[in-house]
């Protein structure tokens, strides 16, 4: 599917296109596991039948740890055009740095493992990197600044775009940010954002893309910045399994008339082919575009074709836009 061609109905119609930046399907719930007990047999299979069903034709796997970044490199490797993978240790798990491997072999098979990856195609992005000061019991401030820094050295290195996250900590990210620019020609993406409009602009006009999904609007506050971000920066995810959109949130009145077109069940009495309530899938992105498209008073089509466009153009995925192998 040529990336400067919107797919079409068979009656001429306009049927959306999705990319999904930020789904974490190495997570146990798809494959039926909760909290370490089997509540029903692994549907991945599934869950990824269905997000192409929903026109979600790529997906970009979330490496949150060195192991979880393996196995993300495993599914691309395993859904080859479908399946992306990004490489890095997410901020509330930068304490693995301090156990079992010492940091520098920790780091060095990081590099190895990202360099190895984006030169066979497989892994598109370098993170989830960044600081969380929201969940410092997971991770304390300074061993979270110390593993930001270090991984973005090995990003310059490796000249990828970055797959972002700041939560509460955005002059720290932002100084650790601009420090490296230079040697950061690709930025990347801030995905799940939660910030303020203040923090959105300085980091787009650093040159740095948005990610939205469902907990980037929860508020009013939130969906009043979601309107202000460029068409030209945004991207769309879902998080999944965790982000739903709710009814409960400030996004609901934008989604009054979107169908999901599934039929949702809980884990105990899962049923194939079925969503399962409370985990949230890659299909959903559909939903999200809808409200993001509603909150910014455009059509889904220039929503969803611009934000196509933006992510193709950072991280490639078999397009002809950036994330080209390394030699």
């Amino acid at each position: 599917m040529s990336g400067n061609n919107p797919p079409q109905e068979p009656n001429g119609t306009f049927k959306p296109r999705y990319v999904d930046i930020g789904i974490n399907l190495t997570d146990p719930v798809y494959t039926g596991l909760y909290h370490g007990t089997q509540r029903h047999p692994s549907d991945l299979p599934l869950v990824i039948q269905r997000a192409r069903t929903a026109g979600c034709q790529k997906l970009i796997v979330t490496g949150s740890d060195l192991s979880e970044s393996h196995k993300a490199i495993e599914l691309a490797k395993t859904y080859p055009g479908t399946i992306y993978a990004t490489v890095g240790v997410h901020p509330c798990s930068c304490l693995q740095f301090t156990k079992g491997l010492s940091a520098e072999s920790h780091l060095s098979a990081l590099q190895a493992l990202a360099f190895e990856a984006s030169r066979e195609g497989h892994a598109v992005a370098f993170g989830e990197i960044g600081l969380d000061y929201d969940r410092l019991g997971l991770c304390p401030r300074d061993t979270q600044l110390r593993y930001f820094e270090a991984q973005l050295d090995i990003a310059v290195q490796l000249s990828l775009p970055l797959f972002l996250h700041s939560r509460a900590a955005h002059a720290d990210f932002t100084r650790l940010l601009r420090e490296r620019l230079d040697g950061l020609p690709k930025r990347g993406v801030v995905h799940s954002f939660t910030g303020t409009e203040e923090e959105m602009s300085e980091l787009v006009e650093m040159g740095f893309d948005i990610g939205v999904n469902g907990c980037s609007m929860k508020t009013v506050e939130n969906v009043n910045v979601v309107r202000k971000i460029p068409l030209e920066r945004i991207q769309l995810e879902t998080d999944g399994p965790w982000c739903e959109m709710r009814a409960s949130h400030a996004s609901a009145g934008y989604v009054d008339g979107w169908k999901d077109g599934g039929e949702w069940v809980k884990k105990e009495k899962w049923m194939e082919g079925k969503m399962v309530k409370g985990r949230n899938e890659p299909c959903m992105i559909s939903r999200v575009a809808w409200a993001v498209a509603g909150i910014k008073g455009v059509s889904l089509e220039e929503l969803t074709e611009r934000a196509w466009e933006n992510t193709v153009r950072m991280f490639g995925l078999g397009e002809g836009g950036g994330g080209q192998k390394l030699n």
